[in-house]
């Protein structure tokens, strides 16, 4: 059903509030115009492209969660998380972080989405990476979206140690798994690692 541009502006502009995350894809799919109409209609109401909006929701969102680095530091996007929980993250693959002769990511972004999503995820002050048992299933391309999602697995509390098991994923596609064992710290004057 083909509706007016005003009808289908507020329609788009209601669809995003309700869900930030959806693509230009599925809009132009959802109100049956190309994908130009839906960037053309979003310019006019002045709604951020996704990657702004995830940005956006979780910096309200998570700002005040996240006690062990401030988000910034987060290597990717954080789209959800339960701190001591389980955290999940976005990663663009953009040209700064491929090889130049074959568009294939360098493999320390990928670690790097994976560690710092497995420091945000715990609920303390000070978290280091005491140990990490990694593996790269495949090669992320140049424009791939990876989609981190980490778990916590294990707490010793007397240790001051926490397990978190990260996998990332391109599509419904598994790139790359790590296990990290987290050292956590209050942090105290005087307290050392």
């Amino acid at each position: 059903m083909r509706r007016n541009k005003k009808e289908r502006q507020r329609l788009l502009q209601e669809t995003i509030q309700g869900n930030p995350f959806i693509t230009d894809e599925e809009l132009a799919e959802k109100f049956q115009v190309s994908i130009q109409t839906v960037r053309l209609d979003r310019l006019e109401l002045s709604i951020p492209e996704l990657r702004e909006r995830i940005k956006n929701v979780a910096a309200k969102q998570f700002e005040e969660d996240v006690k062990s680095l401030p988000l910034e530091e987060v290597v990717g996007e954080i789209i959800d998380i339960e701190l001591d929980s389980h955290a999940i993250s976005i990663f663009y693959v953009k040209e700064e972080h491929v090889f130049t002769r074959n568009g294939i990511a360098r493999g320390h972004h990928l670690f790097a989405q994976a560690n710092s999503l497995a420091v945000a995820v715990i609920d303390e002050e000070i978290v280091l990476t005491a140990k990490a048992n990694i593996q790269y299933v495949r090669p992320v391309h140049l424009h791939e979206r990876v989609v981190a999602k980490a778990k916590v697995t294990d707490v010793d509390n007397n240790e001051g140690r926490t397990v978190v098991k990260v996998t990332s994923f391109v599509g419904s596609e598994i790139v790359f798994t790590g296990t990290f064992k987290m050292h956590r710290s209050k942090s105290e004057e005087g307290n050392s690692l």
